[in-house]
């Protein structure tokens, strides 16, 4: 099985699985839930309420009132304090499902993901007067393997403005003098992706379809059903929620509430590929093999391009030791976008599979060169050590 997840969002796949995450929530269907949750075996836990998520504790407010008295609670007497958060946020992202947090455990653990940190400094600017709106990214498929599991990510970030005037003739467009756009991913501040505005009511779900993930990675089902329910309650047009509990409800052999499930989430979210390819999988293993190949052609004609698919592509060719076909997949990433480290990664551990060291090294240096976040040029120097010592004999000769 396979799941997909990233920065802020987690998706599951399984085409071997799948889990997603942000979806826009404007023009929404009126669609009628399925009753996929109703007469449900599971054990309910009790999960974070959304005051327990978004407020901070009284330690914080103290530190800010301090820091910020009321006559300065202006945009750009605070944005040290959000830049803060900004200039820490490559070290402190860990891009690890587990580090949902709410705002108090984000701004006692930066070791958080970006949803986290977007909560934490969206109810930081709420309390300082000022008004925060969170945004979905809408970056390319990105696909990354955490312990045999192959994981999706999505994106968001969070504006910050002076609070509105609300005289309903009064319209705002954010600029760079009014606004400030707090964005922990150096990838996506360098580049310009469309955004769509989210609502608090979505950022919640998210976040319990974020723990319902990694509990579900875990193995703890009846926690992550619990999140999961928890999303579909906070946010019922929450797309990738729907998903994710799709793909609960088929580990647990429902197959006809999971194809429910499934189609509910694309109906919000026709491009919801994550719901898409694990509906094709229920085919497959409810012997619809004509409807699944349909679907599985569509998608992969739809991500052609995109290097991280490829990526993806060649992981699992690696994962089932199949390498010929891993360094193909790699090197057709790297022709779709050289600068990627993710397909470089990928030769270098492909090639030390096969015993070549010496190009193991070369490509591991140039994932080091294209790596963005600090964690990750760690990682390949750590393992470019490791590497020297049986590489120096063959890179000398």
């Amino acid at each position: 099985m396979t799941i997909l997840t990233r920065l802020c969002k987690l998706a599951v796949i399984v085409l071997l699985g799948s889990v997603s995450a942000c979806t826009s929530v404007s023009n929404q269907p009126l669609l009628t839930p399925p009753a996929v949750t109703e007469n449900q075996s599971f054990t309910l836990y009790p999960v974070e309420s959304r005051e327990q998520i978004f407020t901070l504790s009284g330690a914080i407010t103290q530190q800010l009132d301090a820091a910020f008295p009321s006559n300065k609670r202006n945009l750009n007497n605070t944005k040290k304090l959000l830049n803060f958060l900004l200039e820490n946020g490559d070290a402190s992202l860990s891009y690890q499902a587990g580090a949902t947090l709410t705002a108090n455990q984000a701004y006692t653990d930066l070791n958080a993901n970006c949803l986290s940190l977007s909560i934490l400094a969206y109810s930081m600017a709420e309390y300082l007067g000022l008004h925060g709106q969170f945004q979905t990214v809408h970056i390319p498929e990105y696909w990354a393997v955490s312990n045999g599991y192959s994981l999706l990510t999505g994106h968001i970030n969070l504006v910050v403005t002076q609070r509105r005037n609300n005289n309903a003739n009064v319209s705002y467009v954010y600029d760079t003098k009014t606004s400030l756009v707090i964005d922990f991913d150096p990838n996506s501040r360098g580049e310009k992706f469309k955004t769509t505005p989210i609502s608090k009511q979505r950022i919640t779900a998210m976040f319990y379809n974020n723990k319902g993930a990694t509990a579900m990675l875990n193995g703890q089902h009846d926690l992550a059903y619990s999140y999961f329910l928890a999303a579909t309650k906070a946010d019922e047009h929450y797309s990738a929620a729907w998903g994710n509990l799709a793909v609960l409800l088929r580990l647990h052999s429902q197959y006809a509430n999971a194809e429910l499930a499934y189609n509910y989430a694309i109906a919000l979210n026709p491009d919801n590929n994550t719901a898409l390819g694990n509906l094709a999988l229920l085919y497959q293993l409810t012997e619809r093999t004509e409807l699944a190949n349909e679907i599985l052609a569509k998608l992969d004609l739809k991500r052609q391009s995109n290097p991280y698919y490829h990526v993806a592509l060649g992981n699992d060719a690696y994962l089932i030791k199949n390498y010929q076909d891993a360094i193909k997949h790699f090197n057709k990433a790297k022709l779709i976008d050289r600068h990627i480290h993710d397909s470089y990664f990928g030769l270098a551990r492909t090639y030390y599979k096969l015993g070549d060291f010496k190009q193991a090294y070369r490509q591991l240096r140039l994932a080091d060169k294209h790596a963005d976040f600090d964690h990750d040029k760690q990682r390949y120097q750590n393992k470019l050590q490791a590497l020297s010592n049986m590489t120096a004999r063959v890179i000398n000769d």
